[in-house]
């Protein structure tokens, strides 16, 4: 059997992370949390999971410097993680920033249930 999908869920609410988890927990993935971008980041180098759930506003590093810094990795395992942008701000401009900085889709979270996060990480990596 294949290795359960390892997600990194980056989010400093605890009561969105905790829901989220609990969801992925349920059909199957693994889950590890950090709860700022410091320890996201030092979390996705020494994890390298296959996918990371990703707030924008975050304490410390937020969410865009997080993600500048995965893709300027050397080891190209943690640089090519998809990421996923869950964030409040929905704003065009801070929807192209983060596709722009590599990631592959931004969720707003009032927008979206998380059923729909299931079927976003099951997309990226089919």
């Amino acid at each position: 059997m294949a290795d359960p999908i390892k997600v990194l869920i980056v989010e400093d609410d605890k009561f969105l992370s905790e829901l989220i988890s609990t969801k992925l927990t349920k059909e199957g993935f693994n889950i590890v949390l950090a709860t700022d971008g410091e320890s996201g980041l030092q979390k996705a180098i020494a994890e390298k999971p296959n996918i990371i759930l990703l707030d924008i506003m975050l304490p410390g590093m937020s969410g865009f410097e997080v993600l500048e810094a995965l893709k300027k990795q050397a080891d190209q395992t943690v640089a090519n993680i998809p990421v996923l942008i869950l964030s409040n701000f929905g704003q065009e401009s801070k929807v192209q920033q983060g596709l722009s900085l590599g990631a592959k889709d931004y969720l707003v979270k009032a927008n979206f249930t998380t059923a729909e996060i299931v079927e976003k990480i099951k997309k990226t990596l089919a």
